[in-house]
């Protein structure tokens, strides 16, 4: 295993490997940029089939935090945490309290919060060892923040839709959903609402069908999701959905969705544009959650507020789409450019 040679590796400022053989942790938090604030990211837990795929996601998953925090505009750099284990099978309270005190150990440079593999639940357990938690809720309203990143996909999917297909509403708009997790299925709610017509799959067969029958929506299986002949493709599952094989079957002309790393490498981006498909930066579309969990860190949180901040995310596309196109370039480019501005100051 390399860090500094990884290809990944992008200046992150601290990287920190965590075992406790009582409990059976294996992790890594990767600390990218503290300029604007504690570096804030969620934790994933996944069976990574080696120490290297944990790595690299992780590298990937904090560099991206802070891009994301930069554009929403929070006071917060960028960090994420994984650990190596199965988490129907490997995660107990011990586990995550050995989490916590790894996390603890960073003396508030790293704040964690749910993610893949983690729950709200669960995070009330590693606050046991650390006070370093975000997204536990308040006043007992839930901190779980999937329905804002949802909305927020919702808003960027606005934009993108304006942008790219020339459409100010979503009626009769066909919309393929890869990934019908927590987020998925509750923008696949919105878009239903707002008159969408969806294809959906994921791995869940059973929470597929349920889904779709609520929603009379069709189904592909996930090897025929990138084929389907819809306007938009929304990947809401796990990381690299956009590979070279799949831009070229893609028949949708805009990208938004709510999963984080969604290009395989970052020339892909080129391949969108020159197949004249208009692309969401990810972690601008989805940053809904980490908006929330930011402003449930403040003492004069509102919810009003919260939604305000949410939709702005609209707004900030409209600007990076609108850059991409009298620079002639591809908006991943142009959103990273806008982003280190702002962390690099």
């Amino acid at each position: 295993m390399t860090v500094f040679s990884h290809p990944d590796f992008d200046h992150h400022q601290r990287i920190v490997f965590g075992a406790d053989a009582a409990s059976g942790l294996r992790a890594i938090i990767a600390i990218h940029n503290t300029r604007r604030g504690p570096a804030l990211g969620g934790l994933r837990i996944y069976p990574y089939t080696s120490d290297d795929e944990a790595l690299t996601d992780v590298l990937r998953l904090s560099r991206g935090m802070t891009y994301k925090s930069a554009l929403a505009d929070l006071p917060l750099g960028g960090g994420k945490a994984v650990i190596i284990a199965d988490p129907r099978r490997d995660k107990t309270p011990e586990l995550l309290r050995a989490m916590g005190r790894l996390v603890d150990s960073l003396n508030g440079d790293y704040i964690t919060a749910e993610d893949s593999g983690s729950s709200e639940a669960d995070m009330r357990v590693i606050a046991e060892t650390t006070e370093h938690v975000g997204g536990l809720g308040h006043d007992g309203v839930s901190g779980d923040p999937s329905p804002f990143t949802a909305k927020g996909v919702f808003c960027a999917m606005r934009s993108a839709v304006r942008h790219g297909l020339g459409r100010d509403d979503f009626d009769g708009l066909r919309v393929g959903i890869q990934g019908i997790g927590h987020v998925g299925a509750q923008l696949a709610r919105q878009l239903h609402e707002a008159g969408a017509r969806l294809i959906l799959t994921d791995v869940d067969r059973d929470a597929l069908g349920q889904l779709a029958a609520s929603l009379e929506a069709d189904i592909a299986t996930p090897e025929a999701i990138a084929e389907a002949d819809v306007d938009v493709f929304a990947p809401c599952a796990m990381g690299a959905a956009l590979s070279a094989s799949v831009v070229e079957r893609l028949k949708a002309r805009v990208v938004c969705g709510a999963a984080n790393n969604q290009l395989a490498s970052p020339d892909i981006a080129d391949l969108l544009k020159a197949r004249g498909i208009l692309y969401t930066p990810d972690y601008v579309a989805n940053a809904g959650g980490v908006i929330e969990i930011a402003w449930q860190r403040r003492h004069d949180y509102r919810r009003d507020a919260v939604m305000a901040h949410i939709a702005g995310i609209e707004t900030t596309l409209d600007e990076i789409f609108e850059r991409a196109r009298r620079e002639d370039s591809d908006p991943n480019s142009v959103a990273d450019a806008l982003a280190r501005e702002r962390f690099r100051g």
